[in-house]
């Protein structure tokens, strides 16, 4: 899937009500801003790794606070945040393990994202 299609799939997730909630603020924008997107995203790969990943997550449907990193914020707002949503929203299949290809897919969505809560012309670091 190309940027483009996952702008366009983040955008219609984020039109939910309850995703729709969240925005990339205070600390964890400063996080950010101070590591860097480069670190968020292996941050990401190592959560998504280790809370999403197995075909059986512990505690599923609770594995992902609502807030102290940015990738906790994102999980939600781009409803990677168990596999539940993940299977509702991206049609990824619960009760596997995820795939290295579903891996990278989940974190791009994350990161993409993340950066998206940037004003346009203002990347993030």
């Amino acid at each position: 899937m190309n940027d483009d299609e996952l702008n366009a799939r983040l955008h219609r997730i984020g039109q939910h009500p309850f995703r729709a909630k969240f925005q990339l603020r205070g600390r964890d924008r400063a996080t950010v801003d101070l590591r860097g997107l480069a670190t968020v995203r292996r941050h990401a790969e190592a959560l998504i790794g280790d809370r999403l990943a197995p075909a059986a997550p512990r505690k599923d449907g609770r594995q992902t606070p609502y807030r102290g990193h940015p990738v906790f914020v994102a999980q939600h707002a781009t409803a990677t945040c168990c596999r539940t949503c993940l299977e509702r929203w991206h049609g990824i299949p619960a009760g596997a393990a995820l795939s290295d290809t579903e891996r990278t897919y989940v974190v791009d969505a994350i990161c993409l994202w993340i950066a998206n809560q940037y004003a346009p012309g203002t990347p993030p670091p």
